[in-house]
C-alpha cells in the first residue's frame, strides 16, 4: 500500500487523454482498463478502484462512501474529462482505524423489533430473530459524518492517480492491439501480392473453359472466330480483378495511415475502412474462379474478421 502525504494533491500529468495524444506519438487506445490506488490519510485507508469495459458511450457507475455522496456530480465531471468512452465502474472505499464507518446499528429500533417479535411467542431461535431484524428498514442506518475538505481534496488526488493508471493500462493494451492490426494487414497485403503469380494461368483457364463450353454446345456449327474473340474479351473484362486489387491495396494503406493518425477515437473510421476492404475481398472471391486464388482469399477474409473483432476493443 502506498503511503501518500496527507496534504496537497500530487500533480496529475495525464489528466486529459486528448492532450496526451496531441503531444505524444499517435496510438491506439484500448476500451478496457484497470487502475487501483491505496493510500493512507491520517487514520483512514483510502482505496480507489476503476474498471473500464467496452461501450459506445460514457456509462459511469459510481460507488462512493456515504459522506461523499454530495460530491458525486463533481466526480462524474472529472471522469467525463479524463476517461474517453467506456463502461466505467468507480469504487471509492474509506475505512477508518477508529471504527468510524459509514453505517451503524440503530440500537433502539433493534431492541423494539426484538421485543415485539419475542412477545408474539413464535417458536424461533435467537439467531433467526436477529437475522430477520437486520433485514428490516432503518435498522442499519447511514452515519451523518461530515466530509472534511482536506480529506476530499486528498481523495481526489488518489482518484486522479487511479485514473492515470487506468489510462496507462489502456495505452499498453492499445499497443498490443495495434501490433495485431499491423500483423493482419501485412498478411492481407502479402496474400494480395501472391495473387499476381496466378493471373496468367487464371486467364488461360477462363479462355479454355469458355472455348470448351462453346465447342460442346455448338459442335456441329461454324463459330465466327472474330465474334468469339469479342465475346471472350467481354467476359474477361467482366472477370478482371485488377481494379479490386488496386482498391484493396489502397484501403489497407489507408487503414495503416489512420492507425498512425492524430486523435484517440479511431474505431469508427477504421470500421468503415474495414467494411470497404471486405467488399473488395468478396468481389475478388466472386470473380477469381481459380482454386489457388480462392485459398488466398479465404485467408484474407479470416484475417479481416480478426481485425473486425479487435476493432470492438478500441476507442
Amino acid at each position: 500500500m502506498r503511503i501518500l502525504k496527507p496534504n496537497p494533491v500530487a500533480p496529475f500529468h495525464c489528466l486529459n487523454l486528448l492532450t496526451f495524444a496531441q503531444t505524444n506519438r499517435p496510438m491506439i487506445y484500448s476500451m478496457t482498463g484497470y487502475g487501483q490506488v491505496k493510500a493512507q490519510y491520517k487514520d483512514k485507508e483510502i482505496t480507489v478502484e476503476l474498471r473500464c469495459l467496452n461501450s459506445k458511450m460514457n456509462d459511469f457507475r459510481v460507488k462512493l462512501p456515504n459522506a461523499y455522496k454530495h460530491k458525486e456530480l463533481e466526480v462524474r465531471k472529472l471522469l467525463n474529462e479524463t476517461v474517453i468512452r467506456g463502461k466505467l465502474d468507480l469504487n471509492v472505499s474509506v475505512i477508518s482505524s477508529k471504527g468510524d464507518e459509514d453505517y451503524s446499528l440503530n440500537k433502539n429500533l433493534f431492541r423494539s423489533f426484538y421485543n415485539q417479535i419475542h412477545e408474539l411467542g413464535i417458536d424461533l431461535s435467537r439467531t433467526d430473530i436477529l437475522n430477520a431484524i437486520l433485514q428490516f428498514p432503518n435498522v442499519i442506518e447511514p452515519n451523518d459524518n461530515e466530509l472534511d475538505d482536506e480529506e476530499y481534496e486528498y481523495t481526489l488526488g488518489v482518484m486522479k492517480e487511479a485514473i492515470e493508471k487506468l489510462n496507462d493500462f489502456r495505452i499498453i493494451e492499445g499497443a498490443t492491439i495495434e501490433n495485431e492490426f499491423l500483423l493482419r494487414i501485412r498478411i492481407i497485403l502479402d496474400h494480395l501480392e501472391e495473387i499476381g503469380q496466378f493471373e496468367k494461368e487464371r486467364i488461360q483457364l477462363l479462355k479454355d473453359r469458355i472455348l470448351k463450353s462453346l465447342n460442346g454446345t455448338f459442335a456441329n456449327e461454324n463459330i465466327d472466330k472474330n465474334r468469339f474473340e469479342q465475346e471472350l474479351l467481354y467476359y474477361l473484362e467482366r472477370l478482371d480483378i485488377t481494379e479490386e486489387k488496386v482498391r484493396l491495396k489502397q484501403h489497407c494503406d489507408y487503414f495503416l495511415e489512420e492507425i498512425n493518425g492524430n486523435g484517440t477515437s479511431k474505431s469508427k473510421k477504421l470500421n468503415f475502412i474495414s467494411q470497404e476492404m471486405g467488399r473488395e475481398i468478396n468481389t475478388l472471391g466472386a470473380k477469381a474462379q481459380h482454386s489457388s486464388i480462392q485459398r488466398l482469399i479465404v485467408v484474407m477474409k479470416d484475417e479481416l474478421e480478426k481485425i473486425k473483432e479487435q476493432l470492438a476493443n478500441i476507442l
